[in-house]
């Protein structure tokens, strides 16, 4: 999906009539996102975009399916929060991929500390 049709599809979501509507809330020019078809966003453009819609412009861009992107690289990962599904992607131990079983150990150690709300 182009970038163009993730903003369309999305907009209509959020109720507006028009690529031109969400253009001028995103205080821009009328015609600025039907621009997108051809050529790229500036970085302002599209952050303007992404805070009407309420999403991420990685979401925008297509990198990430996460709407609400809204991680900062500083923040600590909750390994609580993480899926087996994601460990691949955000840890490792000396370059290598975490296995199941050394997996299960981590969830185990972690499960000792208590969750704070």
């Amino acid at each position: 999906m182009t970038l163009f049709e993730r903003v369309k599809e999305i907009s209509k979501k959020h109720g507006f009539s028009s690529l031109r509507v969400l253009s001028e809330q995103a205080g821009l020019s009328p015609n600025v996102v039907y621009g997108w078809k051809t050529k790229e966003p500036s970085a302002k453009s599209l952050q303007a975009v992404a805070d009407v819609l309420g999403v991420s412009v990685d979401y925008l861009l297509g990198n990430t399916d996460d709407m609400h992107n809204t991680k900062k690289d500083d923040e600590p990962i909750d390994l609580y929060t993480v899926s087996d599904d994601e460990r691949d992607k955000m840890i490792s131990a000396n370059g290598q991929p975490i296995s199941d079983e050394d997996w299960a150990i981590i969830k185990a150690v972690l499960a000792r500390y208590p969750k704070r709300d």
